[in-house]
C-alpha cells in the first residue's frame, strides 16, 4: 500500500518528476523523429543517386558501336541490360521509340520536350533524371542519356519500388531502435531523476515539518545543486525572519501583559488609598480638624502620584505611537544652566555640583532633553542621603559627541538589575521607590528620548558606592570641543 502510494506521488499528474519525465521523452522522441526524416531524405536521394549510377556505368559499359547500331535502335538486337528497366530511344523532331519495357510497369513515361532538350545540352557524362508516375500509378526512375555522336537520347526507366523496399526496411529497423532508445532511456532516467530530485524531496519533507512552534528548523544549505542549495538558504533566511517575528510577538504580548498588570497595580494603590481616607471621613473624621487634615493631605498626595503616573503613561503611549522629535541646533551648556536653579531646589540639602565646559551644542529637542535630566537628577536624588548625599552634573564634548552625566554617591545599584534598568515598571526596591512616588517608569522614558536624538544611555555603578548615568548625543558637523 505504500509502495502505491509513492507510485501515485511519482506520476500523479502535477507532478515534477513526471513533468520532467515527459519532457524530456517528449524532447528525446522529437529529436529522434527529425533524425528519422532527415535519414528518410538523405538515403532516398543516396538510393537515387546510386540507382542512377549504377543504370550510367552499366550504360557505359556497352561499346559504342553496339549503341550506334540501327538494330539495336529498331529492337532488332538485344544487348545485355536492366532486366527490370525500360528503355527507349528519343531522336530528332522529338521521335520516341521504345526498344524494351518492363512488364510490371505501366506504359513507358514520356516526358516533355523541354527535358529532352535540356538532356541533350548536358555532358556525356552528366546524368539527367527525373522521377515520374506512369498509368498504373507507379513511380519510375527516368534517366536520360546521350549517345555521341548521334545527338540522340537514351531513356532508361526503373520502378521505384526497390528503392522504397529498402527505405521502408531501413525506416522499420529506425522506429524498433527509436523505441528500444525510449525504452532504455525511461528506465536509466527514473532512477537518475528520482536521484537527482532528492534534495527537492527533502526540502520538501522539512517544510512539511515546520509550522509556527517548529520554526528552529532549517533546511539543508549543502546539498551539491546550485539552485536547491540557493533556494535553501534563502528559505532559511526566511524562516530566521519569522521566528524573529514570532519572538518579537511573543516578547512583546509578554510586555504587554506585563504593563497591563503593572500599570493596573499602580493606579489601583493610590485609588485604593483615597478610597481609604475617604470612608474615614465618612465616619465622621471630617468633624475632627487634625484628622481631616490628615486625610486631605495623605489624598492630596496620592493624587499627585496618580496624577504623575498617567502623565508619564501617556508620554510612554505618545513616544510608542509618535516617535518623533523636533531637532534644533542648540546649547547644551546653556540649557544646563537654565535649570541649575531647579535642579538645586530639587536637592534640598544634598550638596550638588556643576561642571559644565561652555558652547557645548547638538542637534535636539530641548524641552525633552530637559525633561530627561529632570529625570536623572531626580532618580539620583532619590537614591542619595538627603544630608551626606552629593548629585554631580557634567557636561563636555569630544570630537563626535556631546557628554552629560549624572552622578551620585548613593547606595548604588547591584550588578544583576542593571540590564533591566530601563524597562518599565522596573524597580529595585518596591518600597523604598513607593516612598518617593516611584513607578519604575522615569529611565524608560529617559531612554526613549534618548533613542530618539540617536544617542545612547550608559550605566556605570558600584553597591555602597553610588551611580552614574552618561548620555551620549552625536555631535552635528563634529565641532572642536573648546576649554573651560
Amino acid at each position: 500500500m505504500r509502495g502505491w502510494y509513492r507510485i501515485r506521488r511519482i506520476f500523479a499528474p502535477r507532478s515534477l518528476r513526471l513533468q520532467l519525465l515527459s519532457r524530456s521523452l517528449f524532447i528525446l522522441a522529437g529529436l529522434l523523429l527529425l533524425i528519422g526524416v532527415l535519414q528518410y531524405v538523405f538515403m532516398e536521394q543516396f538510393l537515387i543517386k546510386n540507382k542512377v549510377a549504377s543504370i550510367q556505368s552499366q550504360f557505359f559499359s556497352i561499346p559504342l558501336d553496339i549503341w550506334a547500331n540501327p538494330n539495336f535502335e529498331n529492337g532488332r538486337a538485344r544487348g545485355p541490360f536492366l532486366p527490370e528497366a525500360s528503355l527507349a530511344f528519343v531522336g530528332p523532331g522529338d521521335s520516341f521509340r521504345v526498344v524494351t519495357k518492363n512488364p510490371r510497369a505501366g506504359s513507358v513515361p514520356r516526358l516533355p520536350a523541354e527535358e529532352y532538350r535540356e538532356a541533350l545540352g548536358r555532358e556525356q557524362r552528366q546524368p539527367h533524371y527525373r522521377i515520374v508516375m506512369d498509368d498504373k500509378g507507379m513511380d519510375q526512375l527516368v534517366v536520360l542519356q546521350r549517345i555521341a555522336p548521334r545527338g540522340r537520347l537514351a531513356q532508361i526507366s526503373t520502378s521505384m519500388e526497390p528503392i522504397r523496399d529498402v527505405l521502408l526496411s531501413q525506416l522499420w529497423t529506425f522506429l524498433a531502435l527509436a523505441a528500444a532508445a525510449l525504452g532504455i532511456g525511461v528506465a536509466a532516467f527514473l532512477p537518475v531523476l528520482r536521484r537527482t530530485l532528492v534534495p527537492l524531496s527533502n526540502m520538501i519533507e522539512t517544510v512539511e515539518q515546520i509550522d509556527a512552534g517548529k520554526l528552529d528548523e532549517r533546511l539543508p544549505a549543502h546539498q551539491g545543486q546550485l539552485e536547491i542549495d540557493r533556494l535553501s538558504r534563502s528559505f532559511n533566511r526566511m524562516l530566521e525572519r519569522l521566528e524573529a517575528s514570532f519572538e518579537t510577538e511573543k516578547e512583546a504580548k509578554e510586555q504587554m501583559r506585563r504593563f497591563i498588570a503593572d500599570a493596573s497595580h499602580e493606579l489601583r494603590t493610590p485609588l485604593t488609598s483615597i478610597h481609604g481616607f475617604l470612608e474615614v471621613l465618612l465616619r465622621g473624621a471630617a468633624q475632627k480638624p487634625d484628622q481631616l487634615d490628615k486625610a486631605l493631605r495623605s489624598m492630596y498626595g496620592e493624587s499627585e502620584r496618580l496624577n504623575k503616573l498617567v502623565r508619564d503613561l501617556l508620554l510612554l503611549a505618545r513616544l510608542d505611537r509618535h516617535p518623533t522629535v523636533d531637532l534644533k541646533e542648540e546649547l547644551l551648556s546653556d540649557i544646563v544652566d537654565e535649570m541649575e536653579p531647579q535642579l538645586r531646589l530639587l536637592a534640598g540639602r544634598r550638596n550638588v555640583q556643576f561642571s559644565v565646559q561652555p558652547d557645548v551644542s547638538a542637534r535636539i529637542d530641548k524641552d525633552k532633553i530637559k525633561q530627561v535630566l529632570l529625570n536623572l537628577f531626580h532618580n539620583a536624588v532619590q537614591h542619595t542621603d538627603p544630608v551626606e548625599g552629593t548629585v554631580s552634573v557634567s557636561l563636555e564634548q569630544t570630537q563626535e559627541e556631546a557628554l552629560l552625566s549624572v552622578q551620585d554617591n548613593g547606595s548604588g545599584i547591584p550588578e544583576e538589575h542593571v540590564p533591566r534598568l530601563f524597562e518599565r515598571f522596573y524597580r529595585i526596591d518596591s518600597s523604598r521607590a513607593r516612598i518617593y512616588g516611584g513607578a519604575g517608569l522615569g529611565l524608560s522614558i529617559t531612554k526613549s528620548i534618548v533613542d530618539l536624538h540617536g544617542g545612547t544611555i550608559e550605566v556605570n555603578s558600584r553597591v555602597g558606592e553610588g551611580s552614574s548615568f552618561t548620555i551620549r548625543l552625536p555631535v552635528s558637523g563634529g565641532g572642536q570641543p573648546t576649554d573651560e
